[in-house]
């Protein structure tokens, strides 16, 4: 009784956890206003583009829906919710390889380039332009590294991946974006 009087900008992440498992709205949807920032911060990192953070967002708020009774509480929530948003941003980026390989099989060549005009003027835009352009392992410890502000212990834990691995990613990915910067004349 005394946790249903407890306002819910007080109750703690576990509170509304709970409370949203047991098919509370108003919990659940007081936990998505909590970390809808985290989570669209974390897709425009990984994506680069308004527009389809929203939707990554967007997407990881239904996800959340669905899965929010599988939740363990083995480790942070929003360890859970970081892995949750790069796995919509992935399946995002797959959907888009495959549709772009239909468009160019049919002959369509309507993509509108708006990355790369726009994006290339600012050089910090650029590095993160670059860093979308590294193999998956490495942008993602790199966007939880310096996007995220993670330490690398933390960053393996949400790639599930030893720490020694995270720091080798960032090693790679340091080097080759240093080869990407310096042909895109920004180094």
């Amino acid at each position: 009784m005394t946790a249903m009087m407890l306002d819910d900008s007080e109750a703690s992440d576990a509170e509304l956890i709970g409370r949203a498992r047991g098919g509370d709205r108003g919990a659940f949807g007081k936990l998505l206003e909590r970390h809808y920032g985290f989570v669209y911060r974390a897709a425009y990192r990984w994506c680069g583009r308004k527009a389809d953070a929203e939707d990554i967002a967007q997407d990881v708020c239904v996800r959340l829906g669905r899965a929010i009774r599988d939740y363990q509480g083995n480790g942070a929530f929003t360890t859970w919710l970081y892995a949750m948003t790069l796995n919509a941003s992935r399946d995002m980026m797959r959907k888009r390889a495959r549709d772009a390989a239909k468009t160019e099989a049919f002959g369509i060549y309507a993509l509108i380039a708006e990355e790369g005009s726009a994006e290339g003027q600012d050089p910090i835009e650029a590095l993160w332009v670059a860093v979308r352009m590294l193999p998956d392992k490495q942008r993602d410890a790199v966007l939880l590294v310096y996007g995220e502000g993670l330490s690398h212990a933390a960053a393996a834990e949400v790639m599930a991946i030893s720490e020694t691995t995270v720091s080798w990613h960032i090693h790679e990915a340091k080097k080759r974006l240093k080869v990407l910067m310096r042909s895109a004349g920004e180094v």
